[in-house]
């Protein structure tokens, strides 16, 4: 059996992983995954109680109970890149043994879903509603680092997605995973559904023009005017592909959840984000506690 590197898999003094700064017993099987690391606390304030509180940079995870389901919750930083990161140390968390450095022979499926904003790509999803996303449809590069398989309905979509764009005749080669079906049973009422993309960045990457030109000017129009069949794209933020493709290679049960606070078509911003971060988690953590994750 192969034995993992220090040099790969980093574990500190106490006996932790280096980024997110846990030990095994120290995260829960259901993790909630937020990019501001703020946020983790508005998050934890609803556990009934709290066991753990580790924080290493822009990595922080409070650890504790809703009632008798244990819940972690884990801020990544922006971006897939922190991403790459994060899921690889919660797996490593759960399905490698740091004490012989080798792969577990049982492997543990965890449930992540990440609560975060987003822009809307429809104008019928207003700013202050809640997306769901069916897919992560990257324009980023992360899994191309990867081994990876897509199903047959991923890779028609997919197909579809480029003959419409054209965007994988530039520099960008676009991807796709569905969602965990098992998580989003669990988010229908109250939620939009549809297709999310994730962008490498926040300005020209979703079509922002401040003092540089674009190379994909038609991209909004683009995105908009996307449809497969009762598939189209909702939305855009910056981690709901890369968190859909690590987490379907690993075996994980992944979902992203979005509070809508701009409206790239309407061309409106949420006069209060805070107040729908807040109601998305509530709704979130009042499902969570319902199901049987």
């Amino acid at each position: 059996m192969r034995t993992i590197e220090a040099s790969e898999l980093i574990i500190n003094n106490r006996g932790a992983v280096y980024h997110v700064n846990c030990r095994p017993e120290e995260i829960a099987h259901t993790i909630i995954t937020v990019g501001d690391p703020d946020r983790v606390g508005e998050v934890s304030k609803h556990f009934d109680r709290i066991e753990f509180k580790n924080r290493h940079r822009e990595f922080i995870t409070h650890t504790g109970y809703i009632g008798n389901k244990r819940i972690s919750v884990t801020s990544t930083g922006i971006g897939p890149d922190n991403i790459d990161i994060v899921i690889n140390e919660l797996d490593a968390l759960v399905n490698i043994d740091f004490e012989t450095r080798t792969v577990k022979d049982k492997i543990t499926s965890l449930n992540i879903i990440r609560l975060g904003t987003s822009g809307s790509l429809q104008s019928s999803i207003p700013v202050d509603s809640f997306v769901a996303s069916t897919h992560g449809l990257g324009l980023d590069n992360l899994m191309h680092f990867y081994q990876q398989s897509i199903s047959q309905d991923e890779t028609q979509l997919l197909n579809a997605f480029n003959n419409h764009t054209q965007l994988n005749q530039s520099a960008i080669t676009p991807y796709v995973n569905a969602a965990s079906a098992k998580i989003l049973k669990e988010f229908v009422e109250g939620f939009h559904h549809g297709i999310t993309v994730t962008c490498p960045g926040f300005y020209g990457p979703q079509g922002r023009v401040l003092r540089m030109g674009l190379s994909q000017p038609k991209l909004i129009d683009q995105l908009t005017g996307f449809h497969f069949g009762n598939h189209k794209i909702t939305n855009f933020e910056m981690e709901t592909s890369a968190i859909y493709g690590m987490g379907k290679i690993l075996g994980h049960h992944c979902l992203s959840l979005n509070a809508i606070v701009a409206n790239r078509i309407t061309k409106e911003f949420s006069a209060d984000g805070n107040a729908a971060v807040e109601k998305l988690i509530l709704l979130t953590l009042e499902n969570i506690a319902d199901s049987s994750l």
